[in-house]
């Protein structure tokens, strides 16, 4: 893992060339209490998409991995990390990449797209759909149980499983939390008529957190959707399904 300061914040990335070198570079943003090995490596997608002839650079954000970590919500919102991965590209001297988020990833990355849209080749948005529009998705009570001391009850299954995915991945809880409390934007119908890039919205048939993802892309002026049959929130990052649906894209994308 390699750092760079973005605004006075240390920021965690990792940068592999495309097998042969070269490649068109893509950035991955991976979702709330994730980090770029969790989301990207163990789940094969920089082994995937370095092996068809992609640049992969992936950061940790804010709060998460390697990154530092902050505690104050105004830190974490979703036009600020978004800003954190321009920079990044700046860094890099990357004057355009395909973008691809799972989750507030790819909120993270709509915000990209929406913001700094010379900047963004295409944007490929997983484990989001309309609740990028209508409500946040997640549950409330998340913040709460990332704050509660080790084995209080959590106040809905949703928290409890982010609480102990938070746990495993060896996360900072009280950073955690923050960014959840700071982090949870939606754009509006008309921000999101916006973003011109070429567009993929992949979620799970089963996904009770992410929304429509037909839905979104129907909002989207240059988007289409692809569901992934019996995956949910959790199980649709990796699937292989997902893996293919994201490489025909980047073959056939302007």
């Amino acid at each position: 893992m390699q750092t760079f300061p973005s605004d006075g914040v240390t920021i965690a990335y990792l940068d592999v060339p495309a097998e042969g070198g070269g490649g068109d570079p893509i950035l991955l943003i991976h979702g709330f209490a994730s980090n770029h090995a969790v989301n990207w490596v163990n789940t094969l997608w920089v082994r995937t998409l370095t092996q068809a002839g992609r640049r992969v650079i992936a950061l940790d954000n804010r709060g998460h991995g390697e990154s530092q970590k902050l505690y104050d919500p105004d830190l974490y919102g979703s036009d600020i990390m978004a800003a954190d991965a321009r920079r990044l590209l700046d860094h890099l001297a990357i004057e355009r990449a395909d973008v691809m988020g799972y989750s507030m990833g790819a909120r993270i990355s709509a915000y990209l797209a929406l913001d700094y849209p010379e900047r963004v080749r295409s944007v490929l948005l997983g484990g989001l759909g309309l609740h990028l529009v209508e409500g946040r998705g997640l549950p409330d009570g998340i913040a709460e149980a990332l704050e509660a001391p080790a084995g209080a009850p959590a106040p809905n299954p949703t928290a409890a499983a982010f609480r102990t995915f938070a746990e495993q991945t060896k996360s900072d809880l009280r950073a955690l939390a923050a960014c959840m409390r700071g982090s949870r934007q939606s754009l509006s119908r008309a921000e999101v008529a916006q973003i011109e890039a070429p567009a993929l919205v992949t979620v799970g048939t089963l996904d009770t957190v992410s929304g429509s993802g037909p839905a979104l892309a129907a909002l989207l002026p240059n988007a289409r959707s692809v569901e992934l049959p019996n995956r949910d929130h959790s199980t649709a990052v990796g699937d292989r399904q997902h893996r293919a649906a994201v490489l025909e894209f980047l073959g056939t994308r302007p």
